[in-house]
């Protein structure tokens, strides 16, 4: 509860102070969460999160200290220099590249709870604020982190790494619709959590950490295909949910005469593209002659099959709604 209110305080406070305190109340709620008798190395994750949110916090008051005092003749050059400490700071909070080094460690020492609260609802505070100082410094920010995901997911094969870096690549285009259009963030922002909960439903249920468990334990072919089907849809790949709030970005991006930027994000995602196809089709190859598509759905299973349906199929339906209005 106090996590959702540390959250709120910081996106509907008009004081700075305000704004930091809510991100503390956040920090402060989550800590708790991540402690986890079952698992070994929750201690040193909780601990590696913590260094890191406090220094990106100290960092964030520094600016807005700072921010407030007058510097006359040098007031225009220090304001810059400090709304872009301003700036570095949430990114570091929210794990966006280049400040991304805690972001695929810490994932890997969470349970998949934890893991979709940090790669969602803990970038919900930090994204918001950005748009109060919204630069073209980020334009650098969005292509270094696009490159660095693709680059940095293609060795992977921790699943829980294999989404930080996927989630850092998300964030670059999130940010890209923060700087022209609000509500298309939030239209991206839903998007992603719901592929992100299809998918971390089907890891949670089953105990998935690594690929190759993916083979040994789900054991049903219909859910193999449900998690194929919304990785490519976490890529981006069309006619897949995942496609449509990239396709809406770039139609903003284009409107607004940034050709370069754009040209360079497509092709830089095509690098994490590559990392999800590569899995998929492992996953593809991997299925058993053995193996036929039964449809003896269980009752625990139901909510899984619906919600992925209705997931994969909303990218036509939307479509459809665009085309008529």
């Amino acid at each position: 509860m106090t996590l959702m209110i540390g959250s709120l305080i910081s996106i509907s406070s008009y004081s700075w102070m305000s704004m930091w305190m809510g991100l503390e109340i956040n920090l402060l709620s989550i800590i708790p969460l991540m402690n986890n008798k079952f698992n070994l190395f929750s201690s040193e994750t909780s601990v590696k999160y913590f260094i890191v949110q406090a220094l990106a916090s100290t960092t964030l008051m520094f600016s807005i200290i700072m921010l407030n005092m007058n510097f006359s003749p040098w007031e225009m050059i220090m304001d810059k220099n400090f709304i872009m400490i301003f700036n570095s700071s949430l990114l570091m909070k929210m794990g966006a590249a280049p400040l991304h080094f805690w972001f695929p460690e810490v994932m890997e020492g969470l349970n998949w709870i934890n893991s979709f609260i940090i790669l969602t609802w803990q970038k919900i505070a930090p994204m918001i604020l950005i748009i109060i100082n919204s630069t073209l410094f980020f334009s650098i920010i969005i292509i270094m982190g696009m490159m660095i995901s693709g680059l940095m997911g293609m060795n992977q094969t921790s699943i829980r790494k294999i989404l930080a870096y996927s989630s850092i690549n998300h964030i670059s285009w999130m940010i890209s619709t923060l700087i022209f259009f609000k509500t298309l963030w939030l239209i991206y922002f839903t998007v992603y959590t719901i592929i992100s909960l299809n998918l971390i439903i089907i890891f949670n249920k089953f105990k998935i950490f690594y690929f190759k468990q993916i083979m040994n334990f789900i054991n049903n072919p219909m859910i193999k295909l449900f998690f194929m089907l919304n990785f490519l849809s976490l890529g981006g790949l069309p006619p897949f949910l995942g496609f449509f709030p990239k396709w809406l970005t770039i139609q903003f991006l284009i409107l607004n005469n940034y050709l370069i930027v754009t040209f360079m994000m497509i092709i830089l995602t095509l690098l994490t593209l590559f990392f999800y196809l590569r899995f998929t089709f492992s996953a593809l190859i991997m299925f058993t002659p053995s193996q036929k598509f039964k449809f003896n759905i269980k009752f625990n299973l139901f909510s899984i099959f619906l919600f992925n349906l209705i997931t994969i199929s909303s990218l036509i339906l939307i479509t459809l709604l665009v085309n008529l209005t």
